[in-house]
């Protein structure tokens, strides 16, 4: 399995009449970008808002380090540290 981060746009109506194209990030682990390209079309949030793909980055590594990854149990699934602008504020 292989990580990528892909880049997706979009048109918000809600923002400046939707003039400005809007963009946000997913990663996704699949087995090649063809299945991680099948996997993002698949969001509920990509079809809502009619998003397209600006482009995908399969990560191997990052700096010295490479990327490794294992699958999880089901109870550490979802177990990442989420901090807020608050949080970050104090630190």
């Amino acid at each position: 399995m292989k990580l990528f981060l892909v880049h997706t746009g979009y048109y918000d109506n809600n923002i400046s009449n939707g003039f400005y194209e809007s963009h946000t990030n997913y990663f996704v682990v699949a087995e090649d970008i063809k299945k991680a390209k099948t996997k993002i079309k698949g969001i509920d949030e990509f079809k809502h808002k009619k998003m397209h793909i600006d482009g995908i980055l399969e990560i191997q590594n990052i700096g010295d380090y490479s990327i490794k990854l294992e699958h999880s149990p089901k109870e550490l699934a979802q177990s990442n540290n989420q901090y807020s602008y608050d949080d970050i504020k104090k630190i």
